[in-house]
């Protein structure tokens, strides 16, 4: 059992099951969600435009990618995913590696500015979720105020860490592949990664239905796991 939450952890789940059951309270999670995907998706493909040109490259930025504008970031299928099966993206950022002032450096601090966007979004949403947790304790808790904003910050801190290990799968075209070829370009031959740029997409899809497949999904257990440590660890120092 998580060392944070015992019988609140139970009282959330119960609070999203009540949101699944009845579509009206559902409705208003959702318009209450729909501003933390906008944010957590947007500051990852920031993070990349800001990190780019910051290590040289312009493209980003001139082509308007570089700002906080939703609108400029937000793939309407990939949001639409990530409320039906949990997982989505946003459009990805147009970089031009070969204005890295050093390849790879840029590459890798570039391809990590996305993920670091949201591991730090996921600290700021376990503090706050700490911050309305300790105001239902003391009893001033209203399920359509506290509540919710806890049902929402707990939805959220579980969405960042997901884009956090989506993200990092070493499989084209995520970031993690970028990583992965930095690491082990010179180790191994390079009709492992041609393979792994041609047939990328469809790795990824067989990797997500394996998951969905599975009785029991690693990647939501360790989402989980990460969840309640951050939790755990905003509880402590605050």
């Amino acid at each position: 059992m998580p060392r944070f939450f015992g019988y609140n952890n139970y009282m959330i789940i119960q609070n999203l099951d009540l949101l699944k059951s009845n579509w009206k309270l559902f409705f208003i999670y959702l318009v209450s969600f729909l501003p933390v995907m906008l944010l957590s998706l947007t500051l990852h493909e920031w993070g990349h435009a800001f990190a780019a040109y910051k290590c040289g490259d312009p493209t980003a930025r001139n082509l308007g990618r570089m700002t906080l504008n939703p609108f400029a970031h937000i793939d309407p299928i990939g949001l639409l995913m990530i409320l039906l099966v949990g997982f989505g993206w946003a459009k990805p950022v147009p970089v031009n590696s070969r204005n890295y002032r050093n390849y790879k450096a840029g590459e890798a601090i570039v391809s990590l500015a996305g993920v670091t966007m949201n591991l730090l979004l996921a600290i700021v949403f376990s503090s706050f979720f700490v911050l309305f947790y300790r105001m239902e304790m003391t009893g001033n808790y209203n399920w359509l105020s506290n509540g919710l904003l806890l049902s929402v910050l707990y939805s959220g801190i579980a969405l960042n860490i997901m884009l956090i290990l989506f993200n990092l799968l070493p499989v084209f075209p995520l970031d993690g592949y970028h990583i992965f070829e930095l690491l082990f370009a010179k180790l191994l031959p390079l009709k492992v990664f041609l393979f792994l740029r041609r047939y990328g997409t469809f790795i990824l899809i067989g990797i997500l239905i394996l998951f969905r497949m599975l009785p029991i999904s690693p990647i939501s257990a360790l989402i989980a796991l990460i969840r309640d440590e951050l939790i755990t660890l905003a509880k402590s120092i605050g």
